[in-house]
């Protein structure tokens, strides 16, 4: 989606009615910012809406992106903010092999979550598990992360299930994603 050199196109300020809705579906969507919700949206700031090519919404904060959404699609962290806050999200891991097709924009494909250095929400495993217990389902937003590295690489929205990932083991398990050195991540907002 954001695989070009993208240009921010023009930007508003967001209504406080419509800023205390983004902030309940922020907190709904993913229940574990629900903490830290006064850092990344203070409620005496301002946030401002950036049209983006192709439908897509960017909120902003003064010069920091925080959350996109495509049309009525879920609303999606950017990347910055999923590195400050990584265990905040579902997170899945890919294995070293897949790293180079994710960041050259290429569909992540379920090979490269199922190998053995990927790794999926495992409802067998203790509370304690880094990937949670929880079997994710399409349509969920989920960050990825990579094999060997600190910070994830990708967030987008599912298309298959997790618990289907795991018996099938082949298909699309993400389409088109925020990965780092993308557009989105490039895009200069000053």
């Amino acid at each position: 989606m954001f695989k070009k050199d993208m240009h921010p196109g023009a930007k508003s300020k967001v209504k406080s009615s419509v800023q205390r809705a983004i902030r309940a579906k922020v907190v709904e969507t993913y229940p574990l910012l629900e903490p830290h919700i006064d850092e990344i949206i203070p409620k005496k700031e301002q946030l401002d809406l950036v049209k983006l090519p192709d439908r897509v919404s960017l909120y902003v904060l003064n010069t920091t992106p925080l959350f996109w959404q495509h049309m009525d699609d879920p609303i999606i962290p950017h990347l910055s903010l999923v590195h400050k806050y990584p265990h905040c999200f579902h997170r899945l891991r890919i294995d070293h092999g897949a790293i180079r097709f994710v960041l050259s924009g290429a569909t992540l494909m379920v090979p490269g979550l199922t190998s053995p250095g990927g790794r999926l929400p495992d409802p067998a495993e203790a509370e304690g598990y880094e990937y949670g217990n929880k079997e994710l389902e399409a349509g969920e937003v989920a960050v990825v992360e990579a094999e060997g590295k600190e910070h994830a690489c990708l967030v987008g929205v599912l298309k298959m299930g997790t618990r289907e990932m795991k018996e099938k083991k082949k298909g699309v398990g993400m389409d088109a994603g925020h990965y780092l050195g993308d557009g989105l991540w490039k895009m200069n907002l000053d």
